[in-house]
């Protein structure tokens, strides 16, 4: 099996943008492209890039900035240019561990109608260090299965760049789900695509984020975030109202019913007490 990746990176940092790239040089599967993607960004990124010769590497240049409200209109951007069968879109300041494609190309001849997988991750700091993890997922679960513990947060951390995604059907979707600042869009998007076959996960780490001070989870917009958690709860709230048909998932379906508002109240919540923290 011969699976093309796209590797989607809208770029606006310069700080870890030669580590990311080399991580992705760095892989054990040779077939894949890199679509770098520089969001009108005031540092020198142009250096960085041209400093690598590797034809598997595509650059381009928006003439404004999508900015961080707009986020998920920039990863729709870089989609729109992918020519991969699956595609993965990764922040400038991460890393893809050596095996993270082989993996993937591993558990696709596996479960070739899947359109979704998701790659355990270590968090890493700004230093490199390792300071977290995400907890370890059965190989194979349900749309309602992946909502329901990460709403419940017994997923504890989730990142756009954990997923792997079948290029087609995300674009047929119009791509990523839009919400401001991108927040709660990984998740939708990831339940989404594992609607109609389930989602696959690795049981080894493939990825690192990196969480550091310039990241959107760290930044103010509070009221662009209290939009993202009304328009994602009016989602889920949507979605809990379909009928399934395995036990398990029925279980899941009415206990997010029971405590969808509280568990909102408690985002709500979070979000005000962390900007008054900041001021």
């Amino acid at each position: 099996m011969n699976i093309l990746f796209s590797i989607l990176l809208p770029t606006y940092k310069c700080q870890y943008l030669k580590e990311c790239i080399d991580s992705i040089l760095g892989q054990t599967y040779p077939n894949w492209e890199l679509i770098i993607v520089n969001d009108a960004s005031p540092e020198d990124i142009d250096s960085v890039v041209q400093s690598y010769a590797d034809e598997r590497i595509h650059y381009y240049k928006n003439a404004h900035n999508f900015g961080a409200v707009r986020l998920v209109e920039q990863w729709n951007h870089c989609l729109s240019l992918a020519q991969g069968e699956y595609v993965i879109c990764m922040g400038d300041d991460d890393k893809l561990l050596p095996s993270c494609l082989a993996t993937y190309a591993t558990l696709i001849s596996r479960y070739p109608d899947v359109e979704i997988l998701h790659g355990q991750t270590d968090i890493i700091d700004e230093n490199g260090q390792l300071i977290g993890h995400t907890v370890p997922r059965p190989e194979f679960e349900s749309a309602m299965s992946l909502l329901y513990h990460r709403t419940k947060n017994q997923y504890n951390h989730q990142y756009i760049g954990d997923f792997c995604y079948k290029t087609e059907p995300l674009k047929a979707r119009g791509g990523y789900y839009y919400l401001p600042l991108a927040w709660g869009s990984d998740d939708i998007s990831a339940v989404v695509a594992s609607i109609p076959h389930g989602i696959v996960n690795t049981q080894e780490v493939v990825f690192l984020y990196r969480q550091n001070r310039f990241t959107i989870s760290n930044s103010k917009y509070t009221f662009s975030k209290i939009i993202a958690v009304c328009r994602e709860a009016k989602w889920k709230r949507h979605f809990l109202q379909e009928p399934v048909t395995n036990k398990q998932d029925e279980i899941y379906r009415l206990q997010l019913k029971k405590e969808l508002c509280s568990l909102t109240l408690k985002k709500w919540y979070n979000i005000i007490v962390k900007a008054f923290l900041r001021k």
